[in-house]
């Protein structure tokens, strides 16, 4: 798709305007050894049009994301002893949710149980869209039946391992039939698809299909994926459709790494 329909989607910005008309994005990220992940979605999110963003982070983590970050807004949330979201951070999630426009849910969670609780609770509470990633999608190995109390828009993005992983199926099967995958996994769970890799293919629940053409192998990198999961929260946070959401998304992630190779190289 050329630039100039890609352009057409970004959500215009009057002069009149307040950081209130680009949406406040919530995302529930983090966990011992992993605030990396936090920070760069919440970065990604505030640097993609975001008007706020709030980090739920466990309350032990909350210190190091008082530094990192000055205008992403933290909340520090009840804990396991693994120093991960725990399931008592529901109730402080959901005192916050009325003043939410998008959530994104997953990246360096952990695979606590107790975190993959509240993770259920969340995706069957949240009446606001989601993207969903990393350790959120994980949360829903052999608990994909979740998928059909939803009361939002949600986005998904595995990559193929995490998507074989769902579908108890192989990789290797997963990349030899990646379009068709998708597709099916979006209709059936009614949700959109964005299933990560090498021509990235974004699904929706009505069959309609978008495979990315930007991108490089240098952005083969931990971290990538949770810069994707920002940027997308922060488009439907401004009130873009799921679909359009995801390709808006996925196509400037690949382009922005496009830029840095030219420039960086691979």
């Amino acid at each position: 798709m050329p630039k100039r329909k890609f352009k057409g989607l970004m959500p215009a910005r009057k002069s009149d305007s307040h950081k209130g008309d680009y949406g406040h994005v919530f995302i529930l990220a983090g966990s011992y050894g992993l605030t990396g992940a936090a920070y760069l979605t919440s970065q990604a999110s505030l640097l993609s049009g975001s008007g706020l963003v709030t980090l739920g982070i466990p309350e032990s983590l909350n210190p190091i994301m008082e530094v990192k970050l000055t205008e992403v807004m933290t909340r520090p949330l009840a804990e396991t002893k693994g120093l991960t979201p725990g399931l008592k951070a529901f109730p402080q999630i959901n005192k916050i949710l009325p003043g939410i426009d998008a959530l994104a849910v997953g990246p360096g969670l952990s695979r606590n149980y107790q975190t993959q609780k509240l993770v259920h609770k969340l995706l069957l509470s949240v009446t606001k869209p989601l993207v969903l990633d990393a350790d959120g999608i994980n949360a829903l190995i052999g608990k994909l039946e979740v998928l059909h109390n939803l009361k939002a828009e949600l986005v998904i993005t595995p990559h193929p391992g995490e998507m074989a992983r769902l579908l108890n199926l192989s990789i290797a099967q997963v990349q030899k039939n990646r379009t068709r995958i998708a597709k099916d996994f979006a209709k059936k769970y009614n949700v959109v698809v964005v299933l990560k890799g090498y021509r990235t293919v974004i699904a929706d629940p009505k069959g309609k299909i978008f495979i990315n053409e930007t991108g490089n192998p240098g952005m083969a990198s931990a971290g990538c994926g949770d810069v994707l999961t920002g940027i997308i929260a922060a488009f439907l946070g401004q009130r873009m459709s799921a679909f359009e959401a995801a390709k808006l998304g996925v196509y400037i992630h690949g382009l922005a790494g496009d830029i840095a190779a030219k420039e960086k190289g691979r």
